[in-house]
């Protein structure tokens, strides 16, 4: 584990008027004392739940996929052969910053040649809004103390699933940047929400398309005219995890093997523990819809805060017909509704039927900073290697969501 303490001004020519110190100097402890630490070790992760949490409750940054539950939970379960680099500000012992990164060493989604930071959380798990988490009140000393421990590193850092306006992350590399390093925002998917503050139900219908209107209740009135009806809320533990399986049966009916939501037994047991810590705190919805006592839709999400964040769903391939998908995604907002959210967040994606259900998105990005050093030039050469091999492959056949949007990007007439 290193330790910085950081209590007296030394010149910083890359971030500006930020107190440093050299690891291992003795600081006087005054009441402006910063101190800087990494959490390297697994244990000392699965400690800092309570000042996580409670960092997070006051950061402008709070959100689902940045919890301590979350991110520890993917590292259990998720980190693979990475290693934790979580840069860690406190004040006079108050934690006031910090950045949940994992070191990605070569090989693993990616070519290049040397470890690589990012967010933990990253990859196929669907982790939005990742960020780093600042104490409101103290931005601007844990931006500086951050920027410079990552400027300490030398090391390319890569940060995915960011929102491209309103990001922390955004200002964390405007600073490396001013110190010198190359950085480069690209946009990379959209998530799209649902604001529900101050509507019920009927004024949330009536806002919807015509068409989409009337085909949702249509399908709802032929389901209640030839089955007996249920939907069901499970966010108990003595239910939880027959919901949960109910839920991967019917999505991987729905998909086989396009999905990457739960095909692997990593993904399951990374699941299995989010959900009962979830049932814990209140945050769990999976929702089942049954006909005639059989289920054959769910859908999968969680409420923290004020925000319903859908997750995943599936349905049972024998009742398409009778667009059970659809019945399930409109009754589920209707609940989120009913218990109060504010938003219903359908998260990233641009598929159709987001577009049909949510009116209002925002921008996902990824922000790619490489340090002012003949490896930084390695790290950037060989990035742009692998964008100009993805623009070759997506006029070919553009695969993933990602593909869409660059392709689409690349299309649109110059203004």
């Amino acid at each position: 584990m290193v330790h910085w303490a950081l209590g007296r001004r030394l010149p910083l020519w890359r971030f500006g008027p930020a107190a440093a110190a050299i690891p291992g100097e003795a600081v006087d402890g005054g009441r402006d004392a910063v101190s800087v630490e990494i959490v390297e070790e697994t244990g000392r992760l699965m400690g800092m739940e309570r000042e996580w949490t409670d960092l997070l409750t006051h950061s402008d940054s709070d959100c689902l996929f940045l919890s301590w539950e979350w991110l520890s939970t993917w590292w259990r379960h998720l980190g693979r052969d990475r290693r934790l680099y979580i840069p860690v500000v406190r004040e006079r012992g108050e934690l006031v910053a910090l950045a949940p990164l994992a070191v990605r060493p070569p090989g693993i989604s990616s070519i290049q040649p040397f470890p690589i930071l990012e967010f933990m959380g990253s990859g196929s798990v669907g982790s939005d809004y990742l960020d780093v988490i600042l104490r409101r009140g103290h931005e601007v000393r844990g931006m500086n103390s951050l920027a410079e421990c990552l400027s300490r590193l030398n090391r390319a850092v890569e940060l995915e699933q960011i929102k491209t306006s309103g990001s922390a992350a955004a200002g964390l590399g405007a600073l490396l940047g001013r110190g010198g390093w190359s950085v480069s925002e690209e946009e990379t998917n959209l998530s799209r929400f649902i604001d529900l503050s101050g509507r019920s139900w009927e004024d949330y219908l009536a806002g919807l398309g015509r068409s989409h209107r009337y085909n949702f209740n249509r399908r709802l009135r032929q389901l209640h005219g030839q089955f007996r009806v249920r939907f069901d809320t499970s966010a108990q533990e003595p239910e939880r995890g027959a919901a949960l399986h109910r839920l991967i049966a019917l999505h991987r009916a729905r998909w086989r093997e396009f999905s990457r939501a739960f095909h692997t037994a990593n993904h399951v047991s990374f699941h299995e523990d989010i959900t009962r810590l979830a049932c814990a705190r209140g945050w769990l919805r999976i929702y089942t819809l049954s006909l005639d006592d059989e289920a054959v839709a769910a859908l999968y999400g969680f409420r923290y805060g004020k925000v319903f964040s859908f997750y995943q769903s599936g349905f049972d391939p024998a009742y398409a017909k009778f667009s059970t998908g659809l019945v399930t995604m409109g009754l589920a907002i209707k609940s989120a509704l009913e218990e109060g959210a504010e938003e219903f967040d359908m998260l990233q994606g641009l598929e159709t039927y987001k577009e049909r259900w949510a009116d209002q998105a925002r921008p996902l990005g990824r922000l790619e900073c490489y340090p002012p050093s003949a490896r930084g030039l390695i790290y950037r050469r060989t990035m742009e290697l692998r964008r100009a091999a993805r623009r070759a492959a997506r006029r070919v056949l553009p695969r993933t969501i990602a593909d869409r949007i660059a392709l689409r990007r690349e299309r649109a007439p110059r203004r």
